[in-house]
């Protein structure tokens, strides 16, 4: 065992890992394009763009330069007081490709955050107006964050179990399938009729931690319209579906009734640096002013719009709008449909589906989200160069942007591999 992993070893806590049995994890060294390299010299195609972040591929120069041109300039000062040219430069260019009902921006640090603070935006919009609801809705299996409100929305119990008698109110739904629309409906009028509900979470099209399942585009409008009917606040959780992986810029884009509030993370700074961003309507934020301070939203986070952050996000909507972008993700979408033609008859697939970059399968029969189907899959695709985590029996990739024909055809030659070894 190596220094680095010794040392691994014996400090470190990893995320979503079970450490009762040793586990010794690739040693990372670099990262370029879509590869990752480990100490030893083997490169990874990173099939899931580091969960969803680095659409760009690794240490795009764009990104890197607008980094080293920030660090250098103004590297960090409170949001609470001062205000900054990234922060007003990054509003600009986010808002000129959001749903044109977005109007404000609230800076904060991770997906979990972000959806902290429209949780809570959500609950005191009605109480500044002397309205008292205590009750969130969300889609059954969606998964938004692991923060406690995040938590409370989430309905995948891996993750829940230990916290939920501490959590928030919710009242929960199934995705629609484009068959259950009517049912889902008629269960809302009743949720509606016992319960103060002050906002609906939904992470728009897709379920990415719930194995990348999709949703019937006007199903969920019919949804999201009877709601909007019924005074109920409409957030967006697109911390995951953002920045073109359903093939529009935002999956919001592809549904007519647009959200009150949106969460964004992950691929907004392509993956360079963390931070997360909360928008609003006018309307919403509205009801935050008022002489009482009381009336104000007293939520912060030290890093909030962190210039060197604020800067490489701008630099990566700039990419995310590009010619070369828009045409990597119309190709990988292409790519994927004829892959999902070819293997959606092989007898031990269940079910194929793709939405934009984003493509996945299901192995027939059923598998515990951390258990030895998925390890063997991965063990698989790592020793063949290829990285991806799958979520119990289902196997998904989110490819760079930027991937080339070659590297694409390699991921889809391990995925026949895979299918035939079964």
């Amino acid at each position: 065992m190596d220094e680095i992993s010794a040392t691994d070893q014996k400090y470190l806590w990893h995320p979503l890992t079970q450490h009762y049995h040793v586990v010794q994890h690739p040693v990372i060294a670099k990262a370029q394009g879509v590869y990752l390299y480990d100490v030893q010299g083997k490169r990874y195609i990173d099939a899931i763009s580091s969960w969803y972040t680095c659409v760009y591929g690794h240490c795009h120069p764009r990104l890197a330069q607008a980094v080293r041109v920030q660090a250098e300039t103004l590297d960090q000062v409170v949001f609470t007081g001062f205000t900054h040219e990234p922060a007003t430069q990054l509003a600009t260019a986010l808002f000129s490709i959001l749903p044109p009902n977005q109007r404000k921006a609230f800076f904060s640090d991770n997906g979990s955050t972000a959806v902290e603070v429209a949780l809570k935006m959500s609950l005191q919009y009605f109480y500044n107006q002397g309205e008292s609801r205590d009750t969130l809705l969300a889609f059954e299996n969606g998964f938004h964050g692991d923060t406690f409100g995040a938590m409370s929305t989430s309905g995948l119990s891996v993750y829940n179990g230990p916290f939920e008698r501490f959590f928030l109110k919710v009242e929960r739904i199934p995705i629609p399938t484009g068959e259950n629309t009517a049912a889902i409906l008629a269960t809302l009028e009743r949720l509606i009729a016992r319960n103060r509900i002050a906002a609906f979470i939904y992470e728009p099209l897709v379920q990415g931690a719930a194995g990348m399942q999709m949703m019937d585009a006007k199903g969920l409008d019919a949804i999201l319209r009877f709601l909007r009917e019924r005074d109920i606040l409409l957030v967006a959780d697109e911390v995951m579906t953002g920045f073109g992986k359903t093939g529009a810029h935002f999956a919001s884009d592809s549904i007519p009734t647009q959200p009150d509030i949106i969460c964004l993370a992950k691929a907004l700074t392509g993956g360079m640096v963390p931070m997360g961003l909360t928008t609003c309507t006018e309307a919403v934020y509205a009801a935050f002013l008022s002489e009482n301070p009381a009336k104000g939203f007293f939520h912060g986070h030290t890093y909030s719009a962190n210039p060197i952050a604020c800067a490489v996000a701008r630099a990566a909507i700039e990419l995310l709008k590009s010619r070369e972008v828009e045409a990597g993700r119309a190709w990988i979408e292409r790519q994927h449909s004829r892959l999902a033609a070819e293997i959606q008859t092989h007898p031990k697939i269940a079910g194929v589906r793709h939405s934009g970059v984003t493509l996945a399968f299901d192995l027939r029969g059923d598998a515990p989200r951390y258990g030895r189907l998925r390890n063997a899959i991965y063990n698989y695709f790592m020793a063949r160069g290829v990285y991806l985590r799958p979520l119990g029996h289902t196997v998904y990739i989110l490819p760079p942007y930027t991937i080339s024909e070659a590297e694409l055809t390699r991921i889809y030659r391990v995925i026949k591999g895979f299918l035939s070894s079964l």
